[in-house]
């Protein structure tokens, strides 16, 4: 799991060009479900190490469970560049600067994964 510290200018959307809510707010529903859905299948994972199942099929589901957080947070980053970045973009200057570099950082960390 990569502990790089999260940069405050995350957390400061509005600064950066984020005017409204959240670009992923309208598939909130559908976000939540899904990592429900990842929850379960990391709690099947760790009951599966507990029950001393066969090798192979725990590294089968651990490839799924990473797919299915990689998908989550594919679908978060275009999101987020369909809205914030395009919203800062159109303000241009500085905080596009900003948000053009966040989401290249954003797009480094889900490649490293």
């Amino acid at each position: 799991m990569d502990t790089t510290p999260v940069p405050e200018s995350t957390t400061d959307t509005s600064a950066l060009g984020c005017q409204a809510a959240h670009g992923y707010i309208s598939d909130k529903d559908r976000y939540l479900a899904r990592l429900k859905r990842i929850e379960g299948q990391a709690r099947g994972i760790h009951r599966m190490v507990d029950e001393e199942q066969y090798c192979i099929d725990i590294l089968t589901q651990i490839s799924a469970l990473t797919s299915a957080l990689r998908n989550v947070g594919l679908g978060l980053l275009d999101d987020h560049m369909k809205h914030c970045v395009a919203d800062a973009a159109q303000l241009g200057g500085e905080a596009a600067d900003a948000k053009f570099k966040e989401v290249s950082d954003a797009i480094a960390r889900i490649v490293r994964a």
